[in-house]
């Protein structure tokens, strides 16, 4: 197929009209608002139900009934917008209910602004809401990966039964790059559990109202077995001159793309060092980090934030190396001032 130039926004609900996504529901917030109008526009063309709700609180009450039916339904907004949306998230997770959470992140906290930040990823990684639950979470670095981690997501939802999260910077939903479209999925997995009229079966209840505390308990065993099994299938992550760095760097999205051109240019100056771009941030890609640690002798989390993913980086190197933080909110910082960065701690332990 030949390339489209796409906006992000327009990438990520394009990707999931040819994932087979047959409703949105939502209220528009920047910088996310582009696929409210994206679903908007196109929907009617397809036969799909596009909904702008009153409330986030009501768009994702919405996507509880519309996943409940077993037909692919999404939502998108910003970190505001997730945080009104949280108890309906864990409803979804405990329900098992698949579909397509979408957060194209602005600044925070509070309103913040709508400059480029990654300071939602501790609300994205610790589940969203109340209760013991986690969703997936998958994070672009492309407008092309924007595209096709909104199909990715939907096939993770229905594999696991479970609410799945495409987090990407507002900057990355706003900028424009060439993609190239994909064949539209026309095959699903069947769905027992879904409520579709009952006409040769018993009643399906979709319920997360759990009185008794042996229920109860049974059944956060059952969700925490599942995220057992994601944890150990489902981590994935770019890893770039790895194998003999001394000093590995740790980015995702939009920031991984700047600190990739760093670590060329450090690499010209002498310096051993790599990239660990994470591609799910939960589950983290742990085992690629683990491994790195074998022979790294230090890491530097570089993000768009105060600081949240270095925590997760902490955890996973597990004391064999230090672990540095560098970041910067609001703004993007350059290849050469994340090259600077680098340099400084590498001259600094001697490598």
């Amino acid at each position: 197929m030949k390339k489209v130039l796409m906006k992000g926004n327009e990438a990520i609900a394009e990707g999931a009209l040819t994932a087979g996504c047959i409703a949105f529901f939502g209220y528009p917030i920047t910088p996310s608002s582009e696929i409210a109008e994206y679903m908007a526009r196109k929907f009617p063309l397809l036969g799909g139900t596009f909904v702008q709700a009153e409330s986030e609180l009501a768009a994702i009450s919405m996507v509880y009934g519309g996943a409940s039916t077993g037909f692919r339904v999404m939502t998108a907004t910003s970190g505001p917008g997730i945080s009104l949306k949280s108890e309906g998230i864990s409803f979804l997770a405990e329900a098992e209910l698949p579909c397509l959470i979408v957060n194209i992140s602005r600044g925070g906290p509070g309103l913040g602004g709508i400059q480029p930040a990654q300071s939602d990823y501790w609300q994205a990684t610790r589940g969203g809401g109340h209760g013991d639950f986690q969703i997936i979470v998958l994070a672009p670095s492309s407008v092309q990966e924007m595209l096709d981690f909104a199909m990715e997501a939907f096939d993770l939802a229905d594999k696991y039964r479970i609410p799945v999260m495409v987090m990407a910077e507002g900057t990355l939903g706003q900028m424009m790059e060439p993609v190239i479209p994909r064949e539209k999925v026309t095959q699903f997995i069947g769905k027992p559990w879904a409520i579709n009229g009952c006409k040769d079966r018993k009643p399906n209840i979709v319920n997360t109202l759990h009185l008794s505390p042996e229920f109860l308990e049974e059944r956060n065993h059952v969700l925490g077995d599942k995220y057992k099994v994601i944890k150990a299938n489902e981590q994935r992550a770019e890893t770039y001159w790895t194998e003999d760095a001394d000093l590995v760097v740790v980015a995702f999205g939009l920031m991984s793309r700047i600190v990739k051109k760093a670590v060329m240019e450090v690499r010209k100056r002498g310096h051993k060092v790599g990239l660990i771009r994470p591609i799910t941030l939960w589950p983290f890609p742990v085992e690629h980090i683990k491994k790195a640690a074998e022979t790294a002798k230090m890491f530097l989390s570089v993000e768009i934030s105060m600081g949240q993913m270095v925590d997760d980086v902490r955890l996973a190197v597990n004391g064999k190396a230090p672990v540095e933080f560098y970041g910067r909110i609001g703004m993007i910082p350059s290849p050469e001032e994340i090259a600077d960065q680098i340099i400084k701690l590498a001259e600094r332990e001697g490598f």
